[in-house]
């Protein structure tokens, strides 16, 4: 399937925003930490995009019945799956009402940044 025909197209940009900002380090020590956000009413942290992808697009309670919906192929889904398991795992060690820094300073977070590298390859594509 391609990604020109998934029946939520605005949904997957959500989903592709808030992979990219789990994807970059950089990003997330200048926005979420350090709080140097690129214009005026601008916010993002990390419980921000975790909730994008579970609560707002549900995309990563069930990737597989995503397909066709937001994400466009089974390497989406595995990809997708695999983050959720790497959000999930640290979410569970670290806490969940945990601040950003200690998300960021887990050794758990490269995993989460190169698993979130991974799908946002594929969700670009």
């Amino acid at each position: 399937m391609s990604r020109d025909f998934v029946k939520l197209p605005a949904m997957r940009q959500e989903i592709i925003s808030a992979v990219r900002a789990l994807s970059d380090s950089d990003y997330q020590q200048r926005v979420w930490i350090d709080r140097i956000y690129p214009h005026a009413d601008f916010f993002d942290d990390f419980t921000l995009n975790v909730n994008t992808l579970h609560d707002d697009t549900t995309v990563l309670d069930d990737p597989a019945a995503a397909l066709g919906r937001t994400l466009a192929d089974d390497a989406e889904v595995e990809a997708m799956q695999c983050l959720a398991g790497r959000l999930d795992e640290i979410l569970d060690t670290v806490g969940r009402e945990a601040d950003d820094i200690a998300f960021l300073q887990s050794p758990l977070w490269s995993g989460v940044v190169t698993a979130a590298q991974e799908a946002l390859r594929l969700l670009d594509r």
